[in-house]
């Protein structure tokens, strides 16, 4: 029977879990009733014996349990929310004091970093603001962006540990809200970030003033020293990221191309402090301390006999291995690690030893102590579960081995390791695979053979040059040439065919089946045993969402911020309306938000519309070509005619409806440019069922609507993409009373500059009883033909307390 004490456990983090599922926050009173109530249950679940009213025991160690990691985490979480942006002060230009108190990251933009709040005033007056923000400075790249305001200072680069007064622009933390979407509201909340924002640095704008250094942040201000040094010695950015990354756990330093390749190769784990890299750390560590401490005890033999050379070693190894961790960013694999090398120094010091489940248990249940929303994050589980499935399908008898071992030749015991490196990786590549399949949608074919690779070559060569440079500066360049000949192979293994197999992500029940049985299926069980876990795993590989049915179609609006971008499905096939914004000149919706989340929802685009050639719309065109190169693309500028939107093009797909409404053949130029405004140009698209239709213009203006709808007077719509993001230029009252939509699907980015949707257009909507919904508070929206009452919103589907609250006009206006 279990031990109380390990069901106290369990209970703590599923009551962790129950609480992370919160939709709204309860009040801070209600948690520490929670914990009081455990409390007094917690001697009825851990006093006493186990054999006298056992089920009483294991009963009380459940509630016990339960509700203190229910009333522990809801009352951390309260605490924060407490804290919350004043919604008045968001948008208004405030004077801010306070501290640099993160590793200045890079972006394309200019530098991102967090602040710690000193002091803020609003003209002259004191304001309360969060304790903790996340400023962006934009620099000379901002400037080059074309929407980037003209005339920004650059950057004087920022410090941390030092202190500064900025005039800034804040808002309550907000993220794009897709399904299987990353979640930033989250990682804020994580991070203890009250508000984000920017520092106005503008001609205009009162200069920054740096107010200098203080002793606060020392190990992230070494960090930067060493990431600084590492860029001025290493002439490749792209190695010297990936450098930074492995020394000091600058994840913001490896380009984008580069994780891109690291995850279809599944090698992704190694570009960060990974529990191998702290591991290895630890047991050299460990090594120099004894040899350390045994020279030391021939100077002063005192030092032997008051601590021991086992006890200094152990310690010494893993006081340093945390020292280690922390410098490198202290991330969920470090933790994990740390922990369990403390727990098992320990053990082996008191001459104990623990089943490796309660071990296990242990460092799950610490690391959820110090983060509990850890548990969201994939690393966590991916870093557990790997860990977990190597202790269980590990033969055992550590001593019997070793002495083995002794008596056989060198080569031997080479081929021995080699052929136990090649077990290990195999045993966490099958069972990992169905878990990475629900995390993430993909799973890596030449991830065994990469890791094989790379797992000795970052191990034992990458990461020992990168540390050392520290002391020698010129291993960096050693380091940068074995990153680049890494590179090149994982170029190579990249280039396969079906490098990566990517799957639409399945419902929780089946995936959590899946993983079960990629854990079924490296375990040390009989065959007829593993056969069930292939069973388990069979259904996840084959499985697909549910298309609509024939006749009928479905719209995903996806929330990309201040842009568009619209998935049409019917039974058998896909159209993509729109590729969403360009952010930055390394970075678009279609790499960050389309692409993955076509693939995780299993789809792949059969026909591609681009609308007009403004960014907001055609920014993700490159990444979405190169993910669907067989797709049928259509545009209002594109050279070649076969390739152009023009009024009268007409197909259908599984009976429903597609017409080209607009631009005319006499709207493009001999040359094929369009003679009109790139708005006006824009591509309208109605998609029709029997009885219900939608209708797409991009930006069109309401000259070209008016004209639209006195061509078409008896044309109707359901459901209307808003044109042109509810500007004032468009969604005409002709178009209106023309079209008559019952929802009118906003797609406009939260704060953004423009002021979309219009509220003179939200008033024409409301006068004619139309409902609408914006991107920003709704996230997603999904409209189906055969619920034409109805749209889903993302934020309401998938609802946390950290998440961006909906106002209540919007809340109104879906009811």
């Amino acid at each position: 029977m279990a031990h109380p004490s390990l069901i106290f456990l369990l209970a703590w983090m599923l009551g962790v879990a129950l609480q992370l599922q919160q939709a709204t926050l309860w009040s801070l009173g209600v948690y520490a009733g929670c914990l009081l109530s455990a409390g007094l249950l917690l001697p009825l679940g851990l006093v006493g014996s186990a054999r006298v009213g056992s089920r009483g025991l294991l009963l009380g160690a459940l509630l016990a349990g339960a509700l203190a990691g229910l009333g522990l985490t809801g009352a951390r979480a309260a605490h924060h929310a407490a804290q919350a942006m004043p919604h008045h002060l968001q948008g208004l230009d405030l004077v801010v004091t306070g501290r640099v108190a993160s590793l200045p990251r890079r972006t394309e933009l200019g530098e991102r970093f967090d602040l710690v709040v000193e002091t803020a005033t609003r003209a002259g007056q004191p304001v309360p603001l969060p304790e903790r923000l996340q400023l962006s400075w934009y620099g000379s790249a901002a400037a080059a962006f074309e929407e980037a305001s003209a005339g920004t200072r650059q950057s004087p680069g920022l410090r941390a540990g030092d202190r500064w007064r900025f005039t800034v622009r804040l808002r309550s933390p907000h993220g794009n809200a897709n399904p299987h979407g990353f979640d930033r509201e989250r990682q804020l909340w994580e991070q203890s970030i009250g508000a984000t924002g920017y520092v106005r640095n503008g001609p205009r704008d009162p200069a920054p003033q740096r107010l200098g250094r203080t002793a606060w942040h020392p190990l992230d201000a070494a960090r930067q020293w060493v990431s600084e040094r590492i860029d001025a010695q290493v002439g490749d950015p792209r190695s010297a990221g990936v450098l930074a990354a492995l020394v000091v756990g600058d994840q913001s330093a490896i380009e984008r191309a580069d994780w891109d390749l690291f995850r279809t190769t599944g090698v992704a784990h190694l570009m960060s402090i990974s529990g191998l890299h702290v591991t290895m750390f630890a047991w050299l560590a460990t090594a120099l301390m004894g040899v350390l401490w045994r020279r030391l005890a021939r100077v002063r033999p005192q030092a032997l006999l008051a601590v021991p050379a086992p006890l200094a070693a152990g310690v010494g190894g893993v006081a340093l291995a945390t020292a280690y961790a922390l410098f490198s960013g202290w991330g969920v694999p470090s933790q994990r690690t740390v922990i369990m090398l403390a727990v098992v120094v320990g053990l082996r010091l008191s001459v104990r030893r623990w089943p490796w489940p309660v071990v296990w248990l242990l460092a799950m249940v610490a690391v959820l102590l110090l983060d509990p929303w850890a548990l969201l994050q994939p690393g966590f589980w991916l870093s557990f579960v790997a860990v977990g499935i190597l202790f269980a399908t590990d033969p055992g008898q550590p001593l019997a081995r070793a002495a083995q071992a002794e008596q056989e030749p060198r080569a031997r015991r080479s081929l021995r390791a080699a052929g136990g490196l090649l077990r290990e990786q195999a045993v966490v590549t099958v069972a990992l695979a169905p878990l990475t399949l629900l995390l993430f949608g993909q799973f890596s074919v030449v991830g065994l053979l990469a890791n094989l690779l790379a797992i000795p070559w970052v191990t034992l060569v990458i990461t020992p040059l990168a540390m050392l440079g520290l002391a020698v500066p010129l291993l960096w360049e050693a380091a940068a040439l074995a990153v680049q000949a890494q590179a090149a192979v994982l170029q190579w293994l990249a280039q396969w065919p079906w490098a990566a197999i990517y799957r639409a992500i399945p419902p929780a029940p089946l995936a959590l089946a899946g993983v079960l049985g990629g854990v079924l299926l490296v375990l040390r069980l009989p065959w007829a045993v593993r056969g069930a876990g292939l069973l388990l795993v069979w259904p996840v590989l084959l499985w697909a969402p549910l298309r609509p049915a024939l006749g009928q179609f479905e719209l995903l609006a996806m929330d990309v911020g201040q842009g568009s971008a619209v998935l049409v499905r019917t039974a058998r096939h896909t159209l993509l309306y729109d590729t969403g914004p360009r952010y930055s000149p390394e970075s678009d919706a279609g790499q960050r938000v389309i692409v993955p989340l076509l693939r995780v929802l299993g789809e792949a685009p059969h026909t591609v519309v681009v609308s007009h050639r403004d960014s907001d719309h055609a920014g993700g065109m490159a990444a979405v070509r190169s993910a669907w190169p067989q797709a049928r693309w259509l545009s209002s500028f594109d050279a070649e005619p076969a390739q152009r939107c023009v009024a009268g093009q007409r197909w259908q797909w599984d009976g429903v409806d597609f017409e080209v409404l607009h631009p005319q053949p006499a709207h493009y130029g001999p040359d094929g440019q369009g003679l009109l405004s790139s708005n006006a140009m824009s591509c309208v698209l109605r998609v029709a069922s029997a009885q219900h239709s939608a209708w797409l213009g991009g930006d069109i203006d309401a000259e070209q609507e008016t004209r639209l709808a006195l061509a078409q007077p008896d044309a109707r719509a359901t459901v209307l993409l808003a044109p042109h993001h509810g500007s004032l230029t468009s969604s005409s009252p002709v178009l209106l009373n023309t079209l008559r939509p019952r929802w009118v699907l906003v797609q406009s980015g939260y704060r953004n500059r423009f002021n979309h949707p219009a509220p003179a257009v939200l008033e024409r909507y409301r006068q004619r009883a139309m409902r609408w919904v914006t991107s920003a508070e709704c996230g997603a929206a999904t409209w189906r033909s055969a619920e034409p009452d109805a749209v889903h919103c993302q934020r309401d589907v998938a609802r946390r307390y950290w998440h961006h609250p909906a106002p209540a006009f919007a809340a109104t206006q879906r009811d």
